[in-house]
């Protein structure tokens, strides 16, 4: 299936502006207020984050980041792990050093006591090449028509996505997508999400015509509605946005309220026919973080364990 009711969320202990990621990701903008108030402010928005999602019916798990080592971006675990249906769950290397401490085994000892895991692909040992693949960042999965879509950039290795695929059995569909001022977009989820009935993409950010008309052609033949965005809505991530599903297999969008608020009524609209959207207010967390709604879930698409 194509989206869960069933997630995993990491409570952010020591958010912070992460000076490593911003070299890469345009996204983020440094704080005007002390450390402590960033992380309370952080601390409100994860946990209003956590209760409007529940009261949605989704399956919520959260598990706290450590003190230490410190971990600024310890709240989007979607970059180093995900969960398989086939019972398999894959580690991913990360780029910037201080991020490659959030991979954390009592993590899926937590996830092992509800959920199957059949085998743990570990790709991590790739970061002594330097070379990354930084999980559903990276890779926008069409889990129903097997397909994997990335926009290559300094986070995102062509020929670890192959690889990744070859694991999967799925298609790779890569391109390159550059913002505004013609900077790599550093992950495939910031402009686009692939949900079952629709897609939504900047598709302005994809200069070159050919990988432009592949990528269009397959989500057309996968017969999604395609709802294109505009840089400034991709700024406001309306391209970070996850399908999800409630356990009364109720069809769900998370995304920020920033992005939410960015979208036309048009848009609203095209979406509203197949998801009910769940705006979620976390400003602090997109804005010195760099990463929205999508970014903060990690799906668990494994086997429930029976009680």
């Amino acid at each position: 299936m194509q989206t869960t009711s069933n997630i995993l969320l990491i409570k952010p202990t020591g958010f912070s502006f992460n000076v490593q990621t911003a070299v890469s990701n345009a996204f983020q903008n440094k704080p005007d207020v002390s450390k402590e108030i960033l992380k309370q402010n952080a601390f409100d928005e994860f946990d209003a984050f956590v209760n409007t999602l529940q009261s949605k019916g989704v399956s919520v798990t959260v598990i706290a980041d450590t003190e230490l080592p410190q971990k600024p971006d310890a709240v989007f675990p979607n970059n180093w792990i995900s969960f398989h249906a086939d019972g398999s769950v894959i580690l991913y290397p990360m780029c910037a050093p201080n991020r490659r401490t959030e991979r954390r085994a009592e993590i899926i000892e937590t996830i092992k006591k509800s959920f199957s895991v059949n085998s743990i692909i570990d790709l991590s040992f790739y970061e002594n090449e330097n070379r990354f693949l930084e999980g559903t960042g990276s890779v926008v999965f069409d889990h129903q028509n097997k397909i994997a879509y990335a926009c290559l950039s300094p986070r995102t290795d062509k020929e670890l996505l192959k690889e990744l695929c070859s694991i999967l059995n799925y298609e790779p569909i890569y391109f390159y997508a550059l913002d505004e001022s013609g900077k790599e977009i550093y992950h495939t989820n910031v402009m686009m999400c692939v949900a079952e009935e629709f897609a939504v993409i900047c598709l302005i950010a994809i200069k070159n015509k050919t990988e432009k008309d592949k990528v269009v052609s397959s989500l057309e033949q996968t017969g999604h509605e395609i709802i294109d965005i505009s840089f400034e809505q991709m700024k406001n991530f309306a391209g970070n946005m996850l399908a999800l599903r409630n356990h009364q297999n109720e069809k769900l969008l998370a995304l920020s309220q920033s992005a939410f608020d960015s979208l036309s009524a048009d848009q609203k609209m095209r979406i509203g026919k197949y998801a009910e959207m769940i705006p979620l207010a976390i400003k602090t967390i997109e804005t010195i973080g760099g990463g929205s709604a999508r970014c903060m879930i990690a799906e668990i698409f494994l086997p429930k364990k029976n009680k």
